[in-house]
């Protein structure tokens, strides 16, 4: 750990001896990993410059520590207002890839020229930004990749091809829970497919970000060993990198509490956490991209008013579908007063983290998956679409902190899945297993764990480049 202490120490007058360049994909979900992966770097003595877009740049002003740098994302405003995650990259990679705009490697150039900063060792990037290798060597920067997802979901990108030859995919309804041997413990409905989504266009998305990582000087993924050990020792079977480090869950390596300043968070909401009992408020949110019909919207209403527990629910302006802010039904506000709270977005971590939340109703995005399970708070799991669905299957099958309400969302079935979590044996064992599952991941975060091992590791890999 020679060079990682190196790196701490910095040269004689103190500053960091190296840089380390950092381009997030901008999405809630994709960027808040990546500036905690930051974070833990500059923690460890290197200097950080971020690249960003103008689509859904972040706010500097929340960490004044590093230098960010804008790049051209060419993004029309249609794409972006339209909220299609996939249509939004591929116009992003298509304009950066352009033959005739060098403004990518432009930006780079300019980076590395910069001789008021330490000297850049090379850029981490976000696996779905395809524009970045090229770009990166035209300049003669080494690449990193941060996958942001689980090491399963990465997985199964790199099955993509054999899914499609065997005939998982496209998935039919026949087949839905027809378990995939390959890749236990997933059954076909579980893999990552969007049928709304140009299958040839998501198949050469998911080829090239392999293809990026395969080419690149390392891979890093937001998990740790102790979750998905099978998972990581087939991908650094199947990989050709000279290494796949898992020093995650990446929030609890970063001194932070602030995310990308994307959406702002309510922080009143804890001081009314604070006022009740342990382990006896139920936390909803569906993250920051998923929505819900005006009817489902209703019946999650009436399910949590109706289940007799206090709740705080996430609901963002844009949570209905096809309206511009939701509009609950007539009776809900006075059934619910006193009992439950609703907000447009919260400072999740330290809402999980409240001695009163005992219980999380989630989508199963990968991020809001381990920030749960980092503070042993059992899930009720709601998955709609990208790797959601796989990431509940490993909640309920493999770890067992939680179980997926399946189905049409009926008021009636909302509150008996909420009783089951807070109340009832069944939740009471969830629970149980929650909270060691969750001992286990603080081991590998400890002194001597894995992911301070793989960390330390990163850093003396990025000082030796």
């Amino acid at each position: 750990m020679a060079a990682a202490h190196e790196a701490r120490s910095g040269d004689a007058g103190g500053r960091p001896r190296r840089r380390v360049v950092v381009f997030p994909l901008p999405f809630q979900g994709h960027m808040n990993p990546m500036l905690q992966l930051a974070d833990a770097l500059h923690a460890r003595g290197l200097a950080i410059t971020v690249l960003h877009t103008g689509f859904n740049a972040p706010d500097p002003a929340r960490r004044l520590e590093f230098r960010f740098v804008p790049v051209p994302d060419g993004v029309p405003g249609d794409v972006a207002a339209s909220g299609d995650v996939i249509g939004v990259l591929n116009a992003m990679n298509a304009a950066m890839e352009a033959e005739d705009s060098a403004a990518l490697r432009g930006v780079l150039a300019s980076v590395i020229a910069d001789d008021e900063q330490p000297p850049v060792a090379c850029i981490v990037f976000d696996s779905n930004l395809l524009a970045v290798p090229r770009a990166a060597a035209a300049v003669g920067l080494k690449t990193l990749v941060l996958r942001t997802a689980s090491a399963a979901c990465f997985r199964c990108f790199m099955a993509y091809p054999m899914l499609h030859q065997m005939g998982y995919l496209p998935p039919q309804e026949s087949k839905m829970y027809m378990p995939v041997k390959e890749l236990p413990p997933l059954r076909v409905k579980d893999l990552f497919f969007n049928s709304w989504t140009d299958q040839r266009k998501m198949s050469n998305l998911l080829t090239r970000g392999i293809e990026a990582v395969n080419n690149s000087s390392g891979l890093v993924i937001n998990t740790c060993d102790v979750l998905e050990p099978d998972e990581l020792e087939r991908i650094r079977e199947e990989l050709s990198v000279p290494m796949v480090l898992a020093p995650g869950p990446l929030h609890k390596l970063s001194s932070k509490r602030t995310g990308s300043g994307l959406l702002n968070e309510d922080y009143d909401c804890i001081k009314w956490l604070d006022k009740h009992p342990s382990k006896s408020v139920l936390y909803v949110s569906f993250g920051s991209l998923a929505s819900l019909d005006t009817i489902e919207f209703f019946e999650v209403a009436w399910g949590l008013a109706n289940s007799g527990h206090p709740f705080l629910w996430v609901v963002r302006q844009d949570s209905v579908k096809g309206l511009d802010g939701p509009s609950f039904p007539n009776g809900f506000e006075a059934a619910i007063e006193g009992r439950g709270k609703v907000i447009q977005w919260a400072p999740q971590q330290e809402v999980l983290a409240h001695r009163s939340v005992g219980g999380f109703w989630t989508h199963n995005g990968w991020n809001s998956t381990l920030e749960s399970i980092s503070e042993g708070v059992p899930m009720i799991c709601r998955p709609q679409f990208a790797d959601q669905m796989m990431n509940t299957r490993y909640v309920e099958k493999t770890w067992g902190v939680g179980f997926e309400l399946e189905g049409e969302l009926e008021r009636g079935k909302i509150e008996k899945a909420i009783r089951k979590l807070m109340e009832e044996r069944e939740g009471a064992q969830i629970r149980e297993r929650a909270k060691e599952l969750k001992k286990k991941v603080a081991d590998c975060l400890s002194t001597g764990g894995s992911s301070q091992i793989a960390i330390d590791q990163f850093v003396n890999h990025i000082l030796s480049l």
